[in-house]
């Protein structure tokens, strides 16, 4: 029988969001992360044997630091492929109750409190509420701001991830203004970290 997924209480404290932008292969950003760290694979526009290729790479770098990987995408493929769970968009919110028969960790995003209501209804295990602060991945876009954000957070009824221009010191502080135990994901922030560890090997 496969494992139950990690209780809430057990989830991933940091996450790297993957994202096509990412000059760093993902394997090389997951080498990064401490260890018992998140990650969600999206990238979409590969085919489907390359995206699978890149997961069981990727895979193998989790086992050995003990990291947990998520598919971004319908809940029987990441069960197939061997991820740890799968990360709903809002869209496919329908097939939650297929990825809680798989026994999949369940994640979505959330941008809104009708997205956030969502989310609650689907049973979601962690919720990533964005943008909290400006991003790359999204320019110009309104942000939240903490306020709101805390207000997604209680409504979602999940564990909270902060995602939208995060760093450590910026979750270190949500942390202490929420006393929530709130998680935390970027894509820039550990992109910009390789970039660092790649000119300081040179």
């Amino acid at each position: 029988m496969r494992p139950r997924h990690p209780l809430p209480s057990e989830l991933p404290n940091a996450w790297l969001f993957s994202d096509e932008r990412l000059k760093a292969g993902i394997a090389e950003l997951a080498a990064l992360l401490p260890p018992g760290s998140g990650i969600v694979l999206r990238h979409d526009s590969l085919a489907p044997g390359a995206r699978w290729r890149v997961l069981r790479r990727l895979m193998r770098t989790a086992r050995v630091r003990g990291l947990t990987v998520l598919l971004a995408g319908p809940p029987a493929t990441a069960r197939r492929w061997g991820a740890d769970g799968v990360h709903l968009r809002q869209r496919d919110a329908k097939h939650a109750e297929q990825a809680h028969r798989l026994g999949l960790l369940l994640t979505m995003p959330v941008h809104d409190a009708h997205e956030a209501r969502r989310a609650r209804r689907a049973g979601a295990d962690s919720v990533f509420i964005s943008p909290l602060h400006p991003t790359r991945s999204h320019p110009g876009a309104p942000v939240l701001g903490r306020a709101a954000w805390l207000r997604l957070a209680r409504l979602s009824g999940a564990q909270p991830i902060a995602l939208g221009g995060m760093t450590p010191a910026r979750a270190r502080e949500l942390n202490r203004a929420s006393r929530m135990g709130v998680g935390w994901a970027a894509v820039d922030f550990w992109s910009e970290k390789a970039a660092a560890r790649r000119a300081k090997l040179r």
